[in-house]
């Protein structure tokens, strides 16, 4: 793979000019971005994933959700459907995608919506008999037919966008440049602790404009693993499995490691759809350890029920207090 986006290096520069000239007409108004009324918030990155979107709309919906209506919109990822999906009793994994079904299970109070088309699903949700006074859009810092109010935009620790090119040699979506659309950039994924000194070094890396804030979080892993019948504490947990369909595994491996758990790894694509044969072979597998991810799409499988978990995290951010009030402000 690596030997191949090596050779596609050529294709670099084209990639980088279409993106650039997309960007250049919505920011010139040659090509038109909607605005709404309502408070709408968008989540996203630069790069093809791994940045940690997920637990970002999650700490927003618990952020927000005691004095808000709260829905998510995102496109949802290799689901069955198409067009517009809200989500109700009859949901799964496989119509909705399981970032969007994740959502659904955890918030009982909020509305949870897919729609590849951004513009479309906003208008949709705004017709619903109780339309949300709070919208989050969920991965679509590209999707600039709509004019979000405020653009939360995440990179992480350890592949920073400075350090990336464009497709198809790197992982961007689109140049650097980009950035500039951010109200706030959050570093995602970082060391617990990190010093001062390191903050800075990122900072004036990041390049961003005085009115830009930037914040540095990281994931906080639970202390038990959670099943559809039972919980495990973490700790106590004999050799098990460890099932991954996400963009980036690392982190949780090396928690895991140094937690000093033993395990066998099997790692698969970011959202991957399981086939009869895979569910076969997990099924003889005496303990399944996953990420709330794959659970949406593996405890459908009833051959798996007694022996898939899955390991909450949940995301912190450093000078919290100040995210929030940003955050709060803008919706008002």
């Amino acid at each position: 793979m690596k030997f191949i986006r090596i050779i596609l290096f050529p294709i670099v520069p084209i990639y980088y000019i279409i993106t650039w000239l997309r960007n250049w007409c919505y920011d010139n108004n040659l090509l038109k971005s909607k605005s709404y009324d309502v408070p709408i918030i968008c989540v996203g990155n630069l790069s093809t994933g791994g940045t940690g979107k997920t637990p970002m709309i999650e700490y927003l919906i618990a952020l927000l959700q005691k004095k808000n209506s709260i829905a998510t919109l995102s496109r949802g990822y290799k689901r069955s459907t198409e067009g517009f999906v809200m989500a109700d009793e009859n949901a799964t994994a496989t119509i909705i995608g399981d970032e969007p079904f994740q959502f659904f299970n955890k918030f009982e109070s909020i509305t949870v919506a897919v729609d590849s088309d951004r513009k479309h699903g906003i208008s949709q949700l705004l017709k619903t008999v109780v339309p949300p006074n709070v919208i989050l859009l969920d991965d679509a810092f590209q999707h600039r037919k709509v004019k979000a109010g405020m653009n939360i935009l995440l990179t992480s620790y350890s592949n920073p966008y400075f350090n990336d090119f464009v497709l198809p040699t790197g992982n961007l979506r689109e140049p650097m440049s980009g950035r500039k659309r951010a109200n706030i950039v959050v570093v995602t994924k970082c060391k617990i602790g990190i010093a001062e000194n390191e903050k800075e070094r990122i900072r004036k890396r990041l390049k961003l404009k005085p009115h830009q804030s930037v914040f540095f979080s990281f994931i906080e892993y639970a202390t038990i693993v959670i099943g559809l019948k039972s919980n495990l504490e973490l700790e106590e947990l004999p050799k098990f499995t460890l099932v991954t369909g996400i963009a980036n595994a690392k982190p949780l491996v090396e928690f895991l490691v140094n937690k000093g758990l033993t395990f066998d790894h099997i790692e698969y694509p970011d959202h991957h759809n399981f086939r009869a044969s895979e569910i076969e072979m997990l099924s003889q597998r005496e303990l399944i350890i996953t990420t709330e991810k794959d659970f949406m799409r593996l405890s459908c499988n009833e051959s798996l029920q007694d022996n898939l978990y899955y390991l909450p995290i949940k995301l912190s951010i450093d000078k919290g207090d100040k995210f929030n009030n940003l955050v709060r402000s803008f919706v008002g």
